[in-house]
């Protein structure tokens, strides 16, 4: 029999502060998850073969190729287990709770080998200035269950928003999807041109940005920024983005990070978070696309 869930509050708070110890050490989980799609997973454009995605339960692989069978690997913010389905009808859970990075990395190692899986990932986090090898990081080890599961809500309501803001481009746009070197979730809509190639860009770099990019997402405030926010930006970004007017009016440009920003605890505030952040993609996205002379007529649907 089904049973009906109590209301929740579909945008918690999310104070850094809070949160960040867990944050951290989800940050390094997710790398090894991650790690293991981008390992069995083909080639897609803009890296788009290694995301995770929002589930209906925590942030999921998708079913990734495994010889002739398919695995997925699911956190469940729900249960606060880590789930491994094989097609073959094997799995395996395993429970998320305090837990070093290097235990997560051995207990991950044994629960691949229990299913008679064998998957090669470089053992060393991407995108941070000092990483520790999985292996020997014994640093982050916190697993506060409730900001789990908070953080896992505001990706769903985000994650509907994005789809919802999708739905009126019909050019190239990516999936919503999860990306844990930076560990922000984004939609990527593209205009059909080639971009510039970017001065001693790495081949990841190369790849994502080949063609000219506007994107939005959402990210807790890692990465120093230190609070949660909304985020838009183009690249290449035309000349006048800084001075561009947005909504709503809490939002603005961050010089520094070169980006439109919309802080969570801001949104939250808003009579209709709903609304403004929809407001917020929308007006973000038509003042870049405006000064870079995107073609709307082709790229947008009407009416």
């Amino acid at each position: 029999m089904a049973r009906t869930a109590a209301k929740v509050d579909v945008w918690p708070e999310l104070d850094w502060a809070q949160w960040s110890d867990t944050a951290d050490t989800l940050h390094m989980w997710t790398q090894i998850i991650g790690k293991t799609r981008l390992a069995l997973s083909p080639l897609q454009a803009h890296w788009w073969n290694v995301p995770l995605y929002v589930s209906a339960r925590g942030l999921s692989t998708a079913a990734m190729p495994y010889g002739d069978e398919m695995l997925e690997i699911e956190f469940d913010f729900v249960s606060h287990v880590l789930r491994y389905r094989l097609s073959t009808g094997a799995e395996i859970a395993t429970p998320l709770r305090n837990q070093s990075v290097a235990d997560f990395y051995a207990e991950y190692k044994r629960s691949l080998a229990a299913l008679g899986v064998t998957v090669d990932i470089w053992p060393v986090p991407v995108e941070l200035k000092t990483p520790i090898p999985f292996a020997e990081d014994t640093q982050h080890a916190t697993y506060d269950a409730d900001a789990a599961h908070r953080f896992w809500r505001v990706l769903t309501r985000a994650d509907q928003i994005f789809q919802l803001f999708s739905t009126k481009f019909i050019g190239k746009v990516s999936p919503v999807h999860f990306f844990w070197g930076s560990f922000d979730l984004a939609v990527t809509r593209f205009s059909g041109r080639v971009a510039p190639p970017r001065a001693d860009a790495d081949p990841i770099t190369r790849e994502a940005y080949s063609r000219e990019v506007i994107s939005a997402g959402f990210w807790p405030g890692n990465g120093g920024f230190g609070a949660a926010a909304f985020y838009c930006y183009a690249a290449p970004a035309p000349a006048g983005l800084d001075q561009a007017k947005i909504w709503p009016a809490s939002a603005g440009y961050n010089a520094e990070l070169g980006e439109f920003l919309l802080k969570y605890d801001d949104l939250r505030a808003e009579a209709n978070p709903d609304a403004a952040l929809m407001e917020f993609l929308e007006s973000t996205y038509d003042a870049a696309a405006q000064l870079a002379k995107w073609d709307h007529a082709s790229l947008e649907r009407v009416g």
